[in-house]
């Protein structure tokens, strides 16, 4: 499934051409879109979200609509309500405009997972890998909008490149989601012309088919199980409600079981007596040496007997020969 996570919403803007950008989206592959609500300024005490959840015309099937939120930051001090932002919109993301604001959205806030600049600007930082590549770990991912070149002029067409180009350098091709940003449907560019726009700007071609794809992806799971899970861990999901049949049996099961348990319970425990009764008593390592060495010296003794009795046997045998024969000579 491809992803396009910006598509520009404003109260202002015409439905038909809405439709019409949404209807172009789906025939081209893509399944998941977002409408961006870009929000400047300080945030109000009561947040509303103004994206509709129904539209007056048909969304095609098998379209799946998001809505996104992205804050301009100039300075982070100023949206400290970024937790209360957070929950009103399917995807929250952050546009800094300075370099404070932008090591911040890097290293230090954690309500948003994506970073999307305005890459047709000049901005008066470098693009280091360090920052960039913590953001990423964190599993923040930067967002690219090819929009921003193609729909623009030569100069925003040049500083966008200059950009992407540092951007791909310090993060190596990784953590890229690649979005439309396109205000009318003649903006929207199909995959294949996206991954190869991307190939001449020094994005890889896999890379490319990921910023489509698997990086949007896991956006938009890790911004559902934040709000649906506890602490982004475990998601309670609803199994449905059992009946009151299924119920009784399973009590009855349950209530067998401790029965049977029971009696069962019993009758091993008379079967291991009766198997510690007939067992021999167990004996250490050193009482079975000591019986050992007993057993050889027994054994020892009994064969220092034996070869001490043979001579004797012997010599009774000769004596009472010897007397045979003389016996025997003196008859004769």
């Amino acid at each position: 499934m491809l992803y396009d996570l910006n598509i520009p919403w404003s109260s202002s803007k015409d439905p038909l051409d809405l439709q019409r950008t949404i209807s172009f989206l789906s025939e081209l592959g893509y399944g998941t879109i977002a409408l961006n609500h870009i929000h400047n300024g300080p945030l109000p005490s009561n947040i509303i979200n103004p994206i509709p959840t129904t539209f007056p015309f048909t969304v095609p099937p098998k379209t799946v609509i998001l809505r996104r939120c992205t804050l301009v930051v100039t300075d982070p001090s100023l949206n400290h309500r970024l937790s209360a932002l957070s929950p009103a919109y399917d995807i929250l993301a952050i546009r800094p405009t300075t370099e404070k604001a932008f090591l911040a959205a890097c290293l230090s806030l954690t309500e948003h997972s994506l970073i999307s600049l305005d890459l047709t600007q000049r901005f008066p930082f470098h693009f280091k890998p360090k920052p960039l590549m913590a953001a990423i770990h964190r599993g923040i991912k930067f967002e690219i909008c090819y929009a921003q070149a193609t729909m623009e002029d030569s100069n925003a067409r040049k500083n966008f490149i200059s950009n992407c180009l540092g951007i791909f350098r310090a993060t190596r091709g990784r953590g890229i989601v690649i979005s439309s940003e396109a205000k009318t449907a003649l903006g929207v560019r199909g995959p294949a012309d996206v991954v190869n726009l991307m190939a001449v700007w020094g994005l890889g071609r896999e890379r490319g088919m990921e910023g489509l794809g698997d990086n949007p992806r896991s956006v938009v799971i890790n911004e559902g199980l934040k709000r649906s899970s506890f602490r982004g861990v475990v998601d309670v999901v609803y199994g449905g409600e059992r009946s009151a049949t299924k119920d009784a049996e399973i009590n009855e099961a349950q209530r067998n079981k401790g029965k049977n348990g029971e009696k069962g319970k019993g009758k091993r425990k008379a079967d291991e007596k009766e198997a510690k009764e007939n067992e021999p008593p167990q004996i250490s390592k050193r009482q079975a040496k000591k019986q050992k060495m007993e057993a050889l010296k027994a054994a020892g003794s009994n064969s220092s007997l034996s070869n001490e009795t043979t001579p004797i046997e012997e010599t009774s045998f000769t004596v009472v020969d010897s007397h045979n024969t003389i016996k025997a000579k003196a008859n004769s």
